[in-house]
């Protein structure tokens, strides 16, 4: 079909993305799970002709990606903002290179941390690595600029950075499905000058690098991915990008707007002619000031963050009070800023039904584990009441350098203690193997270190993605690996697997090994409830045996709750069967047996 004849569907940005990949005649597509750009290989997985793959990491999916790139065929790999931090090793080296194949970088940022550790600005990192980046503000044109990336990286040899913001991700907007491309792959060229990034070639591929660069420059000057909207007698002029641009268009200012879709680099050329025809610059943009600065360093005057906040996001409110204080509007009595915002009653996150995590972190707060260093995935949760436990969360597979970091401190300086760090099946795959593998870097036998390694053989957080040891519950999945043995041939000594479920006996070995002076691994097997679909019969309370003590409440499962039993004044524990997925956790902490199996024995007291 042509142009002309396109079907038109609702889409998210992460779908318009691999919509648009598809349409490009891409190849080959990579990525690690992480929200807010997981939903892109999710998509590109529907479309037979591309290879897709969740790969170990980010930088192991990057290289994947390049790979594809090297061999002449259209890749991409896309990752959440700080997964570039992963990638950036070769990443640095890649850009260096003349690009063999199109190949892009999506880098999804999240303003306002919705779902990360940090807030960077993944822009500044496309700078750093010259690359030209591209910020679409909808649907469609995700998924235009995801097509128009590929035209251009091969056009001027350069790796292209897509950046999207979480809300443009996971919003919906209509875009039109046009026909594939086709595109012949040229196959590997051996050129070792382009692509042997030694020393020697490396120097020659700054001024490649420079002269990509200032190319670059001459196609911002009038490329149709900038658009000038003017106003007529308008003396403000409002640069923008992304989504700020349709939050911008709800207030329709007295201001001629540039939206830029290519945000790096810009046309000096064009921003000195847009400086004689306006009197003032206001720049619109979330997070850092990206773009006021790069108009800065031209030389021109323009305010941006004076106006706007350097953190969250900035919706149509935030938007119209910088601007009423910029004196570009002005306020009135029914202006979207003087609106009460609608209060939203907050949601602490909770681990699933049935979670195999739980259990764990209610023995660690029982024995009063003193020190619990955690990690990036749901068990990150644990910080939170009524569990309290981790002491420190900060980047994939850190739990163990710090806690290596810690222990050697305080042999040095005191007081001994117990430490205990805690780390996923994901995480000790994406990153912990190295970390595993550093513990034992001048090791003493009396320094008392916990590993807890909690197995459920999935990348849960993001939504249940496979991993490397997936393949012990799901015969699907490619991957086996036992993580046991790898550490026994990596030189550990003392490592146990324990049943999570199995409240007792994981409670007296976790107990056992955080007394245990020396290096110890515990490992904890379970399968995540909400991925594998675990669904045994329903337990039920017996009111009449409960005693209100809340030890099955304290266990944090989301389907237990006190209430009020007809007959009985007290309020007594009970238990929400739609909700129940049988782990049973609830019924083993109970210490008077009023939790009763609904296969094995009749709930009809239970009123």
């Amino acid at each position: 079909m042509n142009n002309d004849e396109c079907k038109k569907e609702l889409m998210t940005g992460n779908e318009a993305i691999a919509r648009g990949f598809y349409e490009a005649g891409g190849i080959l597509a990579s990525s690690y799970p992480g929200s807010p750009t997981v939903e892109i290989l999710e998509a590109v997985k529907g479309y037979p002709e591309i290879y897709s793959e969740f790969s170990m990491n980010e930088k192991v999916a990057l290289e994947v990606a390049i790979g594809g790139s090297f061999f002449g065929s259209r890749s991409m790999v896309s990752m959440k903002h700080v997964g570039v931090n992963i990638a950036s090793d070769p990443l640095m080296s890649f850009t260096e290179t003349s690009i063999n194949g199109g190949f892009l970088l999506v880098t999804g940022d999240d303003p306002g941390l919705m779902s990360s550790q940090n807030e960077q600005d993944n822009r500044i990192f496309g700078k750093f690595a010259n690359m030209p980046i591209l910020d679409p503000s909808d649907s469609q044109e995700t998924k235009e600029f995801t097509k128009a990336a590929f035209t251009l990286s091969e056009d001027l040899k350069t790796p292209v950075m897509l950046r999207i913001t979480s809300r443009l991700c996971h919003g919906r907007g209509v875009v039109e499905l046009c026909d594939r491309v086709e595109v012949a792959p040229k196959g590997i060229i051996k050129d070792v000058n382009s692509y042997c990034m030694l020393p020697p070639n490396s120097n020659k591929a700054q001024h490649f690098m420079k002269e990509r660069i200032e190319k670059l420059t001459e196609f911002a000057y009038d490329t149709e991915l900038n658009r000038l909207e003017k106003k007529e007698g308008a003396d403000t002029l409002i640069v923008t990008s992304g989504l700020m641009y349709n939050n911008l268009k709800e207030l329709n200012p007295n201001a001629s707007i540039l939206k830029l879709g290519l945000v790096y680099p810009l046309s000096k050329k064009k921003f000195e002619e847009l400086a004689q025809e306006y009197k003032n610059i206001i720049v619109l943009e979330e997070m850092t000031a990206f773009i006021e600065n790069e108009i800065k360093l031209m030389g021109i005057q323009c305010e941006g963050k004076k106006y706007f906040s350097f953190t969250a996001e900035l919706d149509v409110a935030d938007i119209e009070a910088g601007l009423i204080s910029a004196g570009v509007i002005a306020p009135k009595e029914n202006s979207k800023v003087l609106k009460e915002r609608i209060a939203v009653p907050a949601r602490p996150p909770l681990f699933c039904s049935g979670c195999p995590h739980r259990p764990i972190f209610d023995v660690l707060k029982k024995v009063k584990a003193k020190t619990v260093f955690g990690d990036i995935g749901c068990y990150s949760m644990a910080f939170l009441p009524p569990f309290e436990q981790s002491v420190s969360i900060i980047s994939m597979g850190a739990s163990l350098g710090i806690i290596k970091g810690a222990r050697k401190a305080m042999t040095l300086q005191g007081p001994e203690q117990p430490l205990v760090s805690v780390i996923g099946d994901g995480t000790f795959f994406h990153s912990g193997i190295s970390g595993f593998m550093n513990l034992l870097n001048q090791k003493k036998d009396n320094e008392n270190i916990t590993v807890l390694i909690l197995n459920n053989s999935t990348t849960a957080m993001t939504g249940g993605q496979q991993n490397a040891g997936s393949g012990i519950y799901h015969q699907g999945d490619y991957m086996n690996v036992n993580i046991k043995k790898l550490l026994e041939v990596i030189g550990f000594d003392r490592v146990r697997e324990i049943d999570q479920y199995d409240y007792k006996t994981a409670k007296e070995a976790i107990e056992e090994e955080i007394a245990y002076n020396g290096l110890s691994v515990i490992i904890a097997m379970g399968p995540c409830a909400l991925r594998y679909k675990i669904v045994k019969p329903h337990f039920f309370v017996k009111p009449e045996i409960c005693i209100a003590c809340k030890s099955c409440i304290k266990t944090n499962c989301p389907p237990l709750r006190m209430k009020k039993y007809e007959g009985i004044d007290k309020m007594k524990s009970s238990i929400d069967k739609n909700m129940c997925v049988g782990c049973s956790v609830c019924a083993q902490v109970c210490p008077v047996n009023a939790i009763r199996n609904s296969e094995l024995e009749d709930e009809t007291n239970d009123k």
